[in-house]
């Protein structure tokens, strides 16, 4: 019997041992697939991919008739309309900041949003820009987490800001999603009602805190002050309405460039369409989804997806230009750094950062002998834990071996000479 049994476990051995290899493979292929470097490429790829059928179904004319519109005016009206948006959008980052208690001066908060534009637009993924002023930040703050957190939080303001104005604009206005979106209204709306009552029962029914996890008590409390408080919601909401506005101004001003045709009234549905397919990570640079919905929502609307490409191709082209002061920060700041290294000479280290025993005097000529202090052997034999230096007045020693002035009230003992 138990050799059977034996048999039996040997036999089942090799059986179980591939499985869960096989798991394990699954698990680490999955676990790869939703790491950001991953999704990163995998929203790049799609956006190439949109862009490649654009290419092939309405031909490379709608592209560059797009960048041969546009003029020296129209730079200048879209360097206008960035600075505002730009303005506005580092105010409310520094509001953001502040209300989660790390400080941004607004001046750097603008130089630093105009880089983050530039890079954004220039580099793929759509969000490096905003990875690096995050980082930057939080770096210089002291705080990396509470930095990044500042950039998320001043992210969702605007999303939250767009998101509602478009679920109004497109329930009143004209658009070819409006039967879909007031079909769709009704059970957006019962949702919304269904999650207040669930907060605000869990609000009469508060769990102790100290049963709360701590991180979800700290973010939603974060989110609260930096979006929600007396002392950052007016401004939030004011900064956020105009950057959209902004956004929509410039889409209205690519429309008139290509030659659209068509009044505000019927380019702001639109323009909200395209602005939504922004926020998707689906894309190289900002281009992909925005041109794709641009184009399916001007041929709905009877305006043609040529034309509707055309406008996306110089809303891109636009924003790309309004971002370029990013550049000149990027640029200048690197100049400066260059400057400050060549000045502190090379391979030396800056003032501040040079070790401690590099600021000791430089020991006597070779010509003039040292002279010789003999130390009698009663003070060589103080060794009591009182007259024992503290770490702080060694290192004041350190760089003034010979002061005769006595520290903290305490007599000169062999370590001070």
């Amino acid at each position: 019997m138990s050799t059977h049994t034996g048999e039996t476990a040997e036999a089942e051995a090799p059986e179980a041992g591939p499985s869960a290899a096989g798991g394990g493979g699954v698990r680490r292929l999955l676990g790869r697939l939703g790491s950001p470097a991953v999704r990163t490429r995998l929203g790049m790829l799609a956006g190439v991919v949109i862009l490649a059928v654009l290419f092939w179904r309405l031909g490379t004319g709608a592209f560059v008739d797009g960048v041969r519109r546009i003029d020296a005016a129209t730079l200048a009206a879209a360097l206008g309309i960035g600075l505002v948006t730009t303005v506005f959008s580092a105010w409310r980052w520094a509001l953001v900041a502040r209300g989660i208690g790390i400080r941004l001066p607004f001046g750097a908060a603008v130089a630093d949003y105009y880089r983050a534009l530039f890079l954004n637009a220039a580099l793929p993924g759509g969000v490096l820009g905003d990875v690096h002023r995050a980082v930057r930040h939080g770096q210089g703050a002291g705080d990396l987490g509470r930095g990044v957190r500042a950039v998320v939080l001043e992210r969702t303001a605007g999303q939250l800001a767009l998101f509602a104005a478009g679920g109004v604009v497109l329930i009143a206005m004209p658009s070819p999603v409006r039967d879909q979106v007031r079909a769709a209204a009704p059970l957006a709306g019962l949702a919304l009602l269904g999650a207040c009552a669930v907060v605000l029962a869990l609000r009469m029914n508060r769990v102790p805190s100290g049963r709360k996890p701590r991180a979800v008590r700290g973010m939603l409390g974060e989110s609260r002050q930096a979006l929600f408080s007396r002392a950052t919601a007016p401004g939030v909401l004011v900064s956020s309405v105009v950057v959209l506005a902004g956004y929509v101004a410039m889409f209205v001003l690519a429309a008139d460039v290509a030659g659209a045709g068509a009044s505000v009234a019927e380019l702001l549905p639109l323009a909200l369409l395209a602005l939504l397919a922004m926020s998707l990570p689906l894309n190289v640079g900002g281009w992909g989804p925005r041109e794709g919905v641009a184009a399916w929502a001007f041929g709905a609307a009877g305006l043609g997806a040529g034309r509707g490409l055309t406008v996306a191709v110089v809303y891109g082209v636009l924003s790309l230009a309004a971002g370029l002061p990013g550049a000149v920060v990027l640029v200048a700041r690197w100049y400066a750094a260059t400057r400050n290294r060549r000045a502190s000479g090379p391979g030396q280290l800056p003032e501040e950062t040079r070790p401690v025993e590099e600021a000791r005097p430089r020991p006597l000529a070779p010509s003039t002998p040292a002279p010789v202090v003999r130390i009698p052997a009663q003070l060589s034999e103080v060794r009591s834990e009182k007259y024992a230096p503290k770490e702080s007045a060694r290192l004041a020693r350190s760089s003034l071996p010979f002061s005769a002035v006595p520290s903290e009230g305490r007599p000169m003992t062999p370590e001070s000479v």
